[in-house]
């Protein structure tokens, strides 16, 4: 007798009423599209002819980009399966700093590919076998066909740079902007006691300022500290002073609990703020009497404090950020103070000071024996093409720093992806089972990258893998496209260089992205299948269920 026999004819119900399911090919079809999603709202800003994305917040904030991540992570997905290609790049970027585009295309490309295996009833299990093994292969073959770069060899390190920036923001002024990141690098380079090259990026600042071209960027120093000081008749230049850094207010301190004082006569009151200006001067005076010349202050400075720090010829400053104090603590080697009762000389540090009136901006340069820290000064015309350049050079920065430490570079434009497809397809043969078909698959999914850069520049996708195949076919293991004139080109030679790391980091993770997504066979969800409560009807321009609204919105996935 059968179960439902037993029940009387009526079906045993185990899941709410309100949830979804999907079973096998419906649950992974669903994940692949969202996605495919994910990865084709991106893939147009790939490259150096890729275009820009404007992103609306729900608060009316607009950022206008081509970086992979800042994208993703602005985007309103609400999509579980589509948040999980989102940590493809949020981890791309933590490890590699660039390359979030590549990563996410390349696993969309992947599960494009293994659709077309699962509808020839290859079991997923072979797919991701074979995902797996080709992925070892390919980064393996990336090891061989990388070159070693010496940690001095400035052009070949700023050629890394340009090569970060082309595409973004910072491409019209590439040439001042790398040289710029390459110095700031090497600025902060250190060699460990075992012979092994550190970068520390902690010590390198970036400060943004707008009204100004972007070529006028400067590498200084020290810190820039963007506030103005506390009083107009404070000095405004040390040249070796001795510097305070403190966390707390310089302000009549409050009591934590609420009283009232019922006052009989004016005299009382008078006392009252008598006492108010004793315990600023009390603080004040601490401050002189430590041999302070500067004060930099993460929190308030009352205006009676501000007047007696400008008669003592003390230069102040509040509301600084508590990066820029953690900052400045490198660069003038003194101590966060916290209480001023504990203050002494010993906390002070030493540093030329100096208040440039034009640009409203404090240049401090350390003094001391152990001070280090430089500090990126970029400027451009307005606060979104700050923004962005400040999104471009936080990427080169962490690009030539890999390069630098990792000391393994890549030809670019395509030239890698079709060599190691080459290879992985070579590697294939020798794969036996279903598993070679999905190796096959891997192969053809790298190849992605010169056909998308190919179609962002306008040029036919197909012509210039043909061209690229062939190139590398006769053993020309650097051809790459020059998207600038469509022509095979040696990219290595052009300048057009990758960091190795970035690249492994890359395959990495979209291998693993995509084998994740493949080994969802059911998808349980307690109501609507989505990450956030049903909050909103409609996103932007009125579109079902938000611009992510993966499960219902974009691409009508549901």
């Amino acid at each position: 007798m059968s179960q439902q026999q037993r029940m009387g004819g009526q079906p045993m119900i185990i899941l709410g009423e309100d949830s979804q399911r999907m079973k096998d090919r419906d649950a992974q079809s669903h994940n692949i599209s969202a996605a495919r999603a994910v990865a084709e709202a991106v893939r147009s800003t790939l490259g150096p002819k890729g275009m820009d994305k404007m992103l609306v917040s729900s608060m009316g904030d607009i950022t206008v980009t081509n970086d992979g991540v800042t994208i993703l992570e602005e985007m309103d997905i609400d999509n579980p399966t589509a948040s999980m290609i989102v940590e493809v790049a949020e981890t791309q970027e933590d490890e590699a700093g660039d390359g979030t585009t590549t990563a996410v295309s390349i696993a969309g490309e992947l599960l494009k590919n293994a659709e077309d295996l699962l509808e020839q009833d290859i079991h997923p299990t072979a797919i991701i076998k074979g995902f797996h093994l080709a992925s070892e292969q390919a980064r393996a073959e990336i090891d061989n066909v990388a070159r070693q770069v010496d940690p001095e060899d400035t052009e070949l390190i700023k050629k890394v740079a340009e090569t970060s920036m082309t595409g973004k923001g910072a491409e019209l002024n590439k040439d001042v902007l790398a040289q710029l990141v390459v110095d700031a690098v090497q600025a902060v380079t250190v060699e460990a006691d075992d012979g092994e090259t550190i970068v520390d990026l902690e010590y390198v600042n970036i400060e943004t300022q707008t009204g100004r071209s972007a070529s006028e960027s400067e590498l200084l120093e020290g810190a820039v500290i963007d506030k103005d000081p506390a009083h107009a008749d404070m000095p405004t230049q040390f040249d070796d002073a001795d510097v305070l850094l403190i966390n707390e207010p310089i302000e009549v301190e409050e009591t934590d609990a609420d009283a009232s004082v019922q006052l009989d006569s004016p005299d009382q009151l008078q006392q009252f703020l008598d006492q108010e200006e004793e315990q600023l001067r009390e603080k004040v005076d601490k401050i002189a009497d430590s041999g302070a010349d500067v004060v930099f202050c993460q929190k308030g400075i009352d205006d009676l404090a501000e007047h007696f720090l400008a008669k003592e010829g003390i230069l102040a400053t509040s509301r600084v950020k508590k990066t820029d104090l953690g900052f400045l603590r490198e660069v003038t080697e003194a101590n966060i103070v916290s209480d001023l009762d504990t203050l002494t000389a010993e906390d002070l540090g030493s540093a030329s000071v100096e208040f440039d009136e034009a640009d409203e901006l404090f240049y401090v340069e350390g003094t001391g024996d152990e001070s280090h820290g430089v500090t990126l000064l970029l400027r451009g015309s307005t606060e979104h093409v700050v923004d962005e350049l400040e999104r471009g050079i936080g990427d080169a920065l962490d690009v030539v720093s890999q390069t630098v430490s990792d000391g393994r570079v890549l030809a670019g434009g395509g030239a890698v992806e079709v060599e190691v497809a080459r290879r992985v397809r070579d590697y294939a043969d020798s794969v036996s089972g279903r598993e070679q078909l999905a190796v096959e698959a891997f192969a053809d999914a790298l190849e992605l990258v010169p056909r998308v850069l190919a179609e962002n520049a306008g040029l036919d996708s197909i012509d210039t893998l043909v061209d690229l195949r062939s190139a590398h076919e006769s053993g020309d293991e650097t051809a790459g496209l020059n998207v600038f004139t469509g022509d095979v080109v040696d990219t290595y030679d052009a300048g057009v260089v990758e960091p190795a790391h970035a690249k492994q980091q890359a395959l990495s993770s979209a291998t693993e992205a995509a084998n994740l997504v493949l080994k969802i066979d059911d998808i349980i969800a307690a109501g609507d299948l989505s990450t956030e409560g049903e909050e909103e009807e409609g996103g932007p321009g009125g579109a079902p269920g938000g611009m992510g609204g993966m499960g219902g919105g974009m691409g009508g996935m549901m």
